[in-house]
């Protein structure tokens, strides 16, 4: 060491060996005198006394004493941070077993606190990552640009949507060919559910959803039509209803399912129907999951037919039995800690007829082996009677207590003991609600939540609200696994709140995934049908999510939201479809608090909507109605459908359908839909004066109009000439009309070259005095300001076309071969109507604009020629 020690001075002695400068001295500092004088220079450093001063100072009017604090800070001995408070002898075992634990807590509770706030800022950004989506969904859908095209825009004339209603009235693209095939699946049903609403009957509408999901997807496993089928079963419905020949019959005798758990699932949380309504979803929801484990009981025997060793009993116990042996039963073994008793896996096997529903059969097989259970528990065939036969699967309070002391005798804390005997004794006592899972018992998903039904109690632990809220913590990452992941089941976490009767949340969870969004509509009219669904009020409802959530509310769900996305699709091409599942949205309208008119009242909005989106056609007349060439009024398929939307008369559906989506076609500039729809609901009034503007918007336009003003011309001349006969709309609006089409026809004769007849025209609406009267050009002139507006806002049409027309004819009489006399009388009363035209121009020449002026004294000065 001491010549490492020697050989390391002398290096650092060779380093500065090139350094022999003769001016400065040689140093030679040991370690000690180095760190003296570096102390020494340390508070020389400027600034360095005054920054301090200042901290302190700071710190000072926040009330921290930094002196305290340093001392306090330069006596910490953190040896002995661990270490018990109390010094532990070394025989002092309990001392050190305490101190063991309450470490062991403490690093528990910090690292449960770090776990906490980490699951925290996960679920927020999960749940902003989610808002964030369906913000961007709701806006694309809004624009119609899920495919990047215009073809869902409303309005007409090219330019872009002026107003919020014009956004909110755009229809979305096309869905694909395969969506189309799902979609029209679905739509027959729903047709068939508001054909049965109409007549007054029951109609089977889960299950008709189900026979739809089928046509699809045969396979009967699906996790969707397991959800239809788990709401079958909550309900109550029956697969069927009588045929309508006995229509009579079925009205008297059958109870109508329409809103039938309307009044408990909306009503009074604490009340007794509402207690016996989650009763029921608790038992529905279980007897579907035992079902569905029947199933997977017969499709394993049919797997493995061999190993089953079936044989020709086909006795739920023998196909019980042989599932035993496929599950439990390998190399000659029975899995560990399956016990038997009578020589085979007695416990299971009354457990399993139990899961599969058929708890009257295992009563059955205890009774059949009493002898041998009571020889290893006693009592347990009397308990398990007592318990098969409640209606509500509830033992007394002395038996729950017997059973209480069996288990925390010799089950509890047991490792060896049956864990479907265990799971026998919990269901029968309901004892433990809290320990949640048993080994082998609740081996999937669907065990586990059967297990947890079967164990709620009304009465005990919140019952099935109690259950729901542990359920809602778990979240649905904990059933679904992470989205998009690899082994992802969706639409289990919309079964598992379906199960414990979060319906709302149940279609929201659906709505989510794009591939099950027309299932999520779909349940939702279900649940609306049996009165199984709550509709948010205006205020908590959203644009963005139809899911309402509110601390003091029950969760909401916005069925007008989810059908309004869903319709909108195909609303242009089918809109009787669309207005099908309108009528679906009338379903709340018995819902208390004011919140059941507001839904009548967003159906009625949808209604107008759909009318206004639709195709202008023969197509759009069958739904709204009209009027047959001899008059008569034919009804639309609206009309027809008035009671589903509470509409009990021609005056109601006209105030609240009619009137307001013909403004709303007005707004989008659907004109002609606008005035039919005024038509049919007898605005006349209005209907002539939205003609005149109309005709007078169109005549002012480029070319005059195109196609869409000759279709506005063809219908105003039908419905003046309708109403001059019956006498209906007489004023000044009709009189504007009749004029506007004679200016129209007179513009056509002029494009044709008959100017003689377009001036024929021009003269008998009487608009422009001709006749060279002074006193009536100054009449005219000063009536004009009592003209219709349409007809003063086309002064600058009609002027020019009646100076082109006077023109026109001019210089054909001119180079006429006619008599010279003749030629003359004619070409001097041209002329007289030439200047009565520009004395008549005078008067108003403020109303036109120079060029217009100027080119009606060109021409009239060619005509003085």
């Amino acid at each position: 060491m001491s010549s490492d020690l020697s050989s390391l001075l002398a290096s650092s002695k060779a380093l500065t060996s090139h350094l022999k400068l003769q001016d400065l001295p040689n140093v030679s500092l040991s370690l000690d005198q180095i760190e003296a004088q570096s102390r020494k220079l340390l508070p020389r450093q400027p600034g360095a006394p005054t920054d301090a001063g200042r901290a302190n100072y700071l710190l000072a009017q926040a009330h921290i004493d930094v002196p305290a604090l340093a001392n306090s800070i330069a006596h910490l001995n953190t040896s002995a941070t661990f270490l018990p408070l109390q010094p532990l002898q070394d025989t002092d075992i309990s001392g050190y077993l305490r101190h063991a634990h309450e470490q062991n807590v403490i690093s528990t509770i910090e690292e449960a606190r770090r776990e906490t706030q980490e699951e925290f800022y996960r679920v927020l950004e999960d749940r902003g990552r989610r808002e964030w989506d369906a913000r961007k969904k709701r806006v694309f859908e809004e624009l119609g640009g899920r495919l990047g095209g215009d073809n869902g825009a409303l309005v007409l004339t090219g330019k872009p949507p002026q107003s919020r209603s014009a956004l909110t009235l755009s229809a979305a693209p096309s869905p694909s060919l395969q969506m189309q095939g799902k979609m029209m699946a679905y739509d027959r049903v729903v047709v068939e559910l508001n054909a049965a609403r109409i007549r007054g009957t029951s109609f089977p509408v889960i299950h008709a959803f189900i026979q739809a999901a089928l046509s699809l997807n045969p396979d009967r496993t699906h996790q969707v039509i397991q959800l239809f089928h788990i709401l079958a079963k909550i309900t109550g419905e029956p697969p069927g209803t009588p045929p309508l020949a006995h229509a009579g019959a079925h009205i008297l005798n059958t109870p109508l399912m329409e809103r039938r758990h309307a009044r408990a699932y909306l009503g009074d949380p604490a009340s007794r129907e509402t207690v016996e309504l989650r009763k029921q979803v608790a038992s529905g929801a279980r007897a579907a999951l035992e079902e569905q484990y029947l199933d997977v009981l017969e499709r394993t025997l049919q797997a493995r037919p061999l190993q089953a060793q079936l044989g020709g009993d086909p006795t739920i116990a023998n196909r019980v039995r042989a599932f035993l042996l496929v599950r439990y039963y390998r190399g000659g073994e029975w899995q560990d800690r399956i016990e038997l008793v009578a020589a085979q896996p007695l416990w299971a096997k009354i457990f399993y007829l139990v899961r599969t529903g058929h708890a009257r059969e295992a009563l059955d097989e205890a009774l059949a082996h009493r002898q041998a259970i009571e020889h290893r528990e006693d009592s347990f065939v009397a308990h398990f009677r007592v318990w098969v036969e409640s209606p509500d699967r509830r033992l007394p309070k002395p038996h729950r207590d017997h059973i209480q002391a069996i288990y925390n005798a010799h089950m509890l804390h047991s490792t060896s003991v049956d864990p479907f005997k265990l799971a026998l004794y919990k269901l029968m006592g309901k004892l433990d609600p809290t320990k949640r899972t048993v080994p082998l018992v609740t081996a999937t998903t669907e065990d586990w939540l059967w297990f947890q039904l079967a164990m709620v109690d009304e009465e005990e632990n919140g019952g099935l609200r109690g259950l729901a809220d542990v359920l809602l913590n778990y979240g649905e990452r904990h059933f679904e696994g992470a989205s998009g992941s690899k082994g992802a089941r969706t639409g289990l976490w919309a079964a598992v709140l379906l199960t414990c009767g979060e319906f709302e949340r149940a279609v929201a969870a659906l709505w989510e995934h794009p591939e099950t969004d027309v299932e999520a509509l779909h349940l939702a009219i279900a649940l609306a049908y049996h009165g199984l669904l709550r509709a948010p009020s205006r205020t908590e409802s959203s644009d963005i999510t139809p899911l309402s959530l509110s601390s003091s509310s029950p969760p909401a769900l916005g069925l007008t939201t989810l059908i309004w996305r869903y319709v909108r699709q195909f609303v242009r091409l089918d809109a009787k479809e669309a207005l099908q599942y309108v009528y679906t949205v009338t379903l709340g309208a018995d819902q208390p608090g004011g919140i059941g008119k507001e839904q009548l009242e967003l159906a009625w909005d949808l209604v107008r909507r759909v009318i206004v989106l639709a195709n202008a056609g023969p197509a759009w007349d069958e739904l709204v109605g009209g009027f047959r060439a001899d008059g008569i009024r034919f009804t639309g398929v609206i009309e027809q459908a008035a009671p589903l939307l509470k509409l009990n008369d021609a005056r109601e559906l006209n105030a609240e359908i009619f009137v307001p989506a013909a403004r709303q076609a007005e707004e989008s500039d659907c004109v002609l839909q606008a005035i039919k729809l005024y038509n049919l609901a007898g605005e006349y009034t209005t209907v002539v004066s939205s003609l005149a503007t109309a005709l007078g918007t169109t005549l002012a336009a480029p070319g005059g109009g195109g196609e869409r003003a000759r279709s506005l011309e063809g219908a105003a001349s039908d419905i003046i000439r309708h109403y001059e006969r019956t006498g209906r709309a007489p004023g000044r609006a009709r009189d504007a009309v009749v004029k506007l089409l004679r200016v129209r026809e007179a513009l056509g004769a002029k494009a044709e070259g008959r100017l003689d007849r377009a001036l024929e025209i021009i003269e008998s609406t009487d608009l422009v005095p001709l006749d060279g009267d002074v006193a009536k050009i100054n009449r005219r002139a000063e009536e004009f300001k009592d003209l219709h507006d349409a007809l003063q806002r086309n002064l600058q049409t009609y002027l020019p076309l009646a100076m082109d027309a006077i023109a026109g004819v001019y210089q054909k009489v001119k180079a006429s071969n006619v008599p010279d006399a003749s030629r003359q009388m004619t070409l001097a009363a041209l002329r007289k109507k030439s200047r009565s035209l520009m004395v008549f121009a005078g008067m108003l020449r403020y109303r036109l604009s120079p060029d217009v002026y100027s080119y009606l004294a060109r021409l009239d000065v060619e005509v003085a020629l």
